[in-house]
C-alpha cells in the first residue's frame, strides 16, 4: 500500500540559496521556495493498520526543512569547491576565480556533491527512509519530489 503527502497542502517547504557551481545560468547564488512531497510504501501494520503514521512521515521531513530554511545550502563533497577556511563562525570557499566568505550560522553544509533538486531529493528520502525504518518494519519505500517551483522538481525513491 501507498501513502502520499502534497507538501504544499502539508506545508513541508523551505527557502534557501543555493548554486550549481560552473552552470552557466545557475553558477551565482540564488534561490528557491522549495516544496517537498512524499510518498511512502508499505504494508499496514501496527494497532491501527497504517502504512506509516502521517503524522510521523510530516516530522521527519518538516525537521530537514527546518535545517535547510533560510541557509545557503553548500555541497562538502563538490569536484570544484575548494574550502579555504571553515570554522565555528566562518566558512570561505572558492569556486574557479570567485571566492566566498559567508557566516557558518547562515550555511547549511552538507555531505553531498551538489545541492541540485536532484541530490536534495536523494538526501531527503535516504534520511526519510532511514527514519521511518527504524520505527516501522513495513515501510518498503520512500519517494521525495523536490520542487524548486510549482510543477518543477526531481524525484528519488530509496528501496530496500
Amino acid at each position: 500500500m501507498k501513502i502520499e503527502i502534497n507538501g504544499i497542502h502539508a506545508n513541508l517547504r523551505f527557502s534557501s540559496a543555493h548554486m550549481i557551481p560552473l552552470h552557466e545560468s545557475c553558477g551565482g547564488i540564488h534561490g528557491h521556495s522549495y516544496i517537498v512531497d512524499l510518498t511512502v510504501e508499505g504494508e499496514r501494520s501496527g494497532e491501527f493498520g497504517f502504512v506509516v503514521d502521517f503524522k510521523q512521515a510530516k516530522k521527519i521531513v518538516r525537521e530537514i526543512c527546518s535545517e535547510f530554511d533560510h541557509k545557503v545550502l553548500i555541497p562538502c563533497n563538490s569536484d570544484v569547491i575548494e574550502f579555504t577556511h571553515k570554522d565555528d563562525k566562518s566558512v570561505e570557499f572558492k569556486i574557479g576565480e570567485k571566492e566566498y566568505k559567508l557566516p557558518l550560522e547562515d550555511c547549511c553544509l552538507l555531505e553531498l556533491k551538489s545541492t541540485s533538486a536532484e541530490d536534495l531529493a536523494e538526501y531527503f528520502a535516504g534520511e526519510t527512509f532511514k527514519y521511518l525504518k527504524a520505527s516501522n518494519n513495513s515501510v518498503s519505500s520512500v519517494q521525495i519530489c523536490v520542487n524548486e517551483g510549482i510543477g518543477q522538481g526531481a524525484y528519488f525513491q530509496t528501496c530496500e
